[in-house]
């Protein structure tokens, strides 16, 4: 099937992708919770309008310049959170015209981000919906106390221009207990200042099967889970089987008979760790390490006999799935009843 393909190449089955999709939609609307998956891990809107048509209510972007990609390559992305302090008057001034596209949402967790936004809507006499991004222990981004949450929302409220539009965290793997105590205790804490709280956005594909242990929260944010990688193996939260991007690799030198290099580095397996040893797995090859990558080329070790051969072809789940999406112009997708197809990228590069 992918004989014709040129390497090193990234592949998407889709039918996994689908699945993995329909997977955490149907967790979702058992508890009621909406979905607003991150593009992140596949900037493409063909696939965005998949988590769509399986219930999603819109789209997370980090970026103004990848979510300007996405709304221009789909006609229906038409909701979009961007989950990122938006400062300069550049992207500003883009955030102001992708306002007059779309349902847009920001987030800012300071007085400056705040200013910025107000100036720039109010001077174009629009108005933006404004989430106050909180820190509930990831230690990123985000207000520390609920009371600066409170203060946050109350100056949103009153900033011309502006929309206070609710609270959104990204916690830390297991951190569903602390969003749902700082959550509620911000939550009234606005309320009581006669602030309603419209919605309260939480994140993460590690704990989105235990998003339910936050009821608090209205929407999720799952990047990940549309493809999966060896991070979240590792955490048994996914399968080998439910891996929908790889790497396809060409042996390019056997040097010695327990080593061999592959034409997949850096620039294409990233060099995210993730807390795990190694650079990916090599389906099919448990007995196999990738344990060193230069920008061009991976090292593969065996403690035995490697038993590959130059011009060989292999398939490697990376380690970190959303950053080789960013790192080639296009993929390879294909399906049970599709043969490979290549599909650019979009909103690759988009990082502005």
């Amino acid at each position: 099937m992918f004989d014709r393909i040129q390497t090193p190449a990234v592949l998407v089955d889709i039918d996994v992708a689908k699945r993995n999709i329909e997977r955490f939609q149907t967790y979702a609307d058992s508890h009621g919770l909406k979905v607003r998956p991150h593009i992140k891990t596949h900037k493409l809107p063909a696939i965005a309008e998949m988590q769509l048509d399986a219930g999603a209510v819109g789209i997370t972007c980090q970026k103004v310049s990848e979510a300007e990609a996405m709304v221009a390559g789909s006609g229906r992305l038409n909701d979009v959170l961007i989950t990122y302090n938006i400062l300069g008057d550049d992207k500003l001034h883009a955030l102001v015209a992708l306002a007059g596209k779309v349902k847009l949402a920001v987030v800012a967790d300071n007085m400056t981000v705040i200013d910025g936004l107000s100036a720039a809507f109010a001077a174009a006499g629009a108005t933006l919906n404004v989430f106050v991004e909180c820190n509930t222990g990831a230690d990123r981004c985000g207000v520390g106390t609920t009371e600066e949450a409170a203060a946050l929302a109350v100056r949103i409220h009153a900033a011309p221009g502006l929309r206070f539009a609710g609270l959104m965290t990204y916690p830390p793997v297991g951190g569903a207990a602390k969003v749902q105590a700082f959550m509620t205790e911000a939550k009234a804490l606005i309320e009581a200042r006669g602030i309603a709280v419209p919605a309260i956005s939480s994140g993460g594909t590690p704990d989105m099967m235990k998003a339910h242990l936050a009821p608090i929260a209205t929407e999720f944010r799952p990047g990940t889970y549309v493809y999966n990688d060896r991070s979240l193996v590792a955490r048994d939260v996914a399968s080998w089987d439910d891996c929908a991007l790889t790497v396809l690799a060409t042996v390019v030198s056997v040097p010695a008979s327990n080593r061999a290099i592959i034409d997949a580095g850096s620039k294409t397996l990233t060099s995210d760790l993730l807390g795990l040893v190694g650079h990916g797995h090599v389906l099919g090859r448990p007995d196999i390490s990738i344990d060193q990558l230069s920008e061009e080329h991976g090292r593969l070790r065996c403690q035995s006999d490697i038993n590959l051969t130059v011009g060989q072809r292999i398939r490697i789940v990376p380690n970190h799935a959303c950053v080789v999406t960013n790192m080639v112009d296009g993929v390879y997708v294909y399906g049970k009843d599709k043969a490979p197809e290549l599909w650019p990228v979009p909103a690759r590069g988009k990082i502005v």
